[in-house]
């Protein structure tokens, strides 16, 4: 339990320091409409070597919804057990602090819409202007579903070693896909991804580490 707290802490420290640094570090007119990029040269060297490549975009945008779909299927587990449990208190402490998680994930998602780090490298076919590219939000809601999705898994599929081996093999491929696609689509500098990653990487440990605090307590009221 402490490990995983001391990784969340550690990751979102240096999501706080890699946000320092794009703010003061080598910030540089280099984005579309004369857009401000911190780290700028490490952003633009990486973004000419990967490229633009929007089918990547198409992909992972597609995967992502399958992503969403996941984390919908753990949130009618947990509507399916309040009815027929009648109290949300005997809901599974898994899903309880997942519902936490999910919307702790969604306020981050907002507030960086609002707050802007840095811009897309690109102005997106279907876009209206300038858009917030980090952290990479794709990466953070993919990352955070699939990853605790995995986590999951180990319970709601451990009647069928089979089915929980085959669900965490995809849950993996499908996180593998968006984080790399998402680079090589063009539509993200490399610290967004960075950001996403460290961010959901928080997030997720957070998670795993009240759930066995969560679950020792109840061990010992026992």
């Amino acid at each position: 339990m402490k490990k995983k707290c001391i990784v969340a802490a550690v990751c979102f420290g240096l999501f706080l320091l890699l946000i320092l640094l794009l703010k003061t570090v080598d910030v540089a007119v280099v984005g579309p409409e004369d857009a401000r990029i911190g780290l700028s040269k490490l952003n633009v060297s990486l973004h000419e070597k990967f490229g633009v490549h929007l089918g990547w975009y198409t992909l992972t945008n597609i995967l992502g919804y399958l992503a969403i779909l996941i984390a919908l299927c753990f949130a009618a587990i947990g509507g399916l057990q309040l009815i027929y449990r009648r109290s949300l208190l005997k809901v599974d402490k898994d899903i309880l602090l997942l519902g936490c998680l999910y919307a702790l994930t969604i306020l981050f998602y907002v507030f960086f819409e609002k707050v802007i780090v840095n811009y897309r490298p690109i102005l997106m076919p279907d876009g209206e202007g300038l858009e917030a590219s980090f952290p990479s939000s794709h990466t953070v809601l993919s990352y955070v579903i699939l990853g605790s999705g995995m986590e999951l898994v180990k319970k709601y599929a451990k009647k069928s070693k089979t089915l929980q081996l085959v669900l965490t093999v995809v849950f993996a491929v499908m996180l593998a896909l968006i984080v790399a696609g998402r680079l090589l689509s063009g539509v993200h500098w490399f610290t967004d991804i960075i950001g996403g990653v460290l961010l959901s990487a928080a997030l997720l440990n957070a998670y795993e580490g009240l759930l066995k605090l969560w679950k020792q307590r109840a061990k010992a009221q026992k």
